[in-house]
């Protein structure tokens, strides 16, 4: 959730983050009021404990002939205090959920708009051109003997795939590098749970106005995570971390499950938009002060995947409607994907200020002081997804594909993938 105090300070610049977003300013007022009847449900309740408290030392001096009296009052003090704290606590979960729908703040300079309102920051490489027509990346697949959507669709239904053969080594293969990436950057690599309780997906902001894109299992109460984000975030819940000697660093490898609820018709061929997927993912832990320059750090390691894996791509500065509810700042790395003629998202990496935090009680202590919350930054490192571009990228008209040189020592030297038909 958001700074109380920044509330009550600014309520203007939590409004116009909320516009930013193309949400209702009514959010605003109602977390105003929240936390005004919040703090008036305690100070009613600790003047009533006071006066609980002195009536009581009243009755233990008074005389054996005033107590009965006194006595009675007490038992009529005690019963107000109790509901006193029952207000403190109808109060307490109000002021909750109404700072709960108040999304992120978001950072100064974010474009604000919907989904197609983004900022190009950059691009690099050459869109690439053939002296063929190129085949998009399940035909490639296919003939690779890479991915079988048939059998993923007979066993599982729409929307589910098998990667076989090289495809299955090929995207183990990226998961590796990226892992050996992380590696040098000194994050801890991590394979988390994929099922995740309540308070944990909530407190990531994934049970928002987006809640019908996670699997729910009922029986458990639990949900299966879309990245592992989640569990990262979770690892630390109600915990106070030392950052004295830098941020806490994590790379988490994982299955990833997503309902895609709202995407019907969007991208039914091939494997950009399914259910089931692997992904590294990046989390750090760090102070707010530090948090955008990590940001930039992670775009960087992305940037630099990319661009040894012989990817064209553009950065994107994501418009502040498209945040998601997390997310202060979002940058998107998409890829060309020639058959599409256009770019397509691989990775996206967020700075979600402290929001994260105060939802899951994660703080630091900075130079022995107060302990105040931390900041989480997220983002993808690789995932299934790059295959497409990949696959299209570096196709030739025989129909083999090419492996990047920085992917070969992971697949056994191999230089060129084959068609097996």
């Amino acid at each position: 959730m958001i700074d109380p105090v920044l509330l009550r300070d600014n309520p203007e610049l939590v409004k116009r983050s909320q516009e930013a977003r193309g949400e209702s300013t009514d959010t605003v007022d109602a977390a105003l009021r929240a936390d005004r009847e919040r703090r008036a449900a305690i100070t009613a309740f600790e003047e009533l404990r006071a006066a609980q408290n002195a009536h009581g030392k009243r009755v233990a001096q008074s005389p054996k002939e005033e107590k009965a009296a006194l006595v009675a009052e007490a038992k009529e003090l005690s019963d107000r205090v109790k509901q006193a704290q029952q207000a403190v606590t109808a109060a307490e979960e109000a002021f909750t959920a109404a700072f709960e729908a108040i999304e992120n703040i978001v950072i100064e300079g974010v474009p604000a708009g919907g989904e197609d309102d983004f900022v190009t920051l950059r691009t690099h490489g050459e869109i690439p051109a053939f002296g063929f027509e190129p085949r998009d990346h399940l035909e490639l697949g296919e003939r690779l003997g890479a991915i079988d959507m048939d059998r993923g669709t007979k066993v599982s239904g729409s929307r589910f795939y098998f990667l076989t053969g090289i495809g299955a080594r090929l995207e183990i293969a990226l998961m590796n590098l990226a892992l050996d990436r992380a590696l040098q950057a000194g994050f801890t690599p991590i394979v988390p749970p994929t099922l995740v309780r309540p308070e944990v997906m909530r407190g990531t902001g994934f049970l928002g106005k987006h809640s019908a894109e996670v699997y729910h299992l009922e029986d458990d109460d639990l949900y299966l995570v879309g990245t592992s984000e989640v569990p990262l975030a979770g690892y630390h819940m109600d915990e106070i971390l030392d950052l004295s000697r830098g941020p806490k660093r994590y790379a988490g490898w994982s299955t990833c499950y997503r309902s895609e609820a709202g995407s019907y018709g969007k991208d039914t061929r091939g494997i950009i938009r399914v259910h089931q997927f692997n992904k590294l993912e990046m989390f750090v832990y760090t102070t707010p002060e530090d948090a955008e320059a990590e940001h930039l750090r992670l775009v960087a390691m992305q940037e630099g995947m990319l661009q040894d894996l012989g990817l064209s791509y553009r950065v994107i500065d994501v418009a502040a409607g498209d945040l998601g509810s997390s997310a202060a700042r979002k940058y998107d790395v998409e890829a060309w994907v020639p058959t599409q003629n256009a770019y397509r998202e691989l990775t996206s990496t967020s700075n979600c200020t402290t929001y994260q935090a105060r939802r899951l009680d994660i703080r630091y202590r900075p130079d022995g002081g107060k302990t105040q919350p931390v900041a989480t930054l997220n983002g993808t490192l690789a995932t299934t997804r790059w295959i497409v571009a990949l696959l299209e990228t570096h196709q030739r008209e025989d129909g083999s594909v090419v492996v990047p040189e920085v992917l070969r020592p992971f697949l056994g030297g191999l230089e060129v993938m084959e068609p097996i038909e």
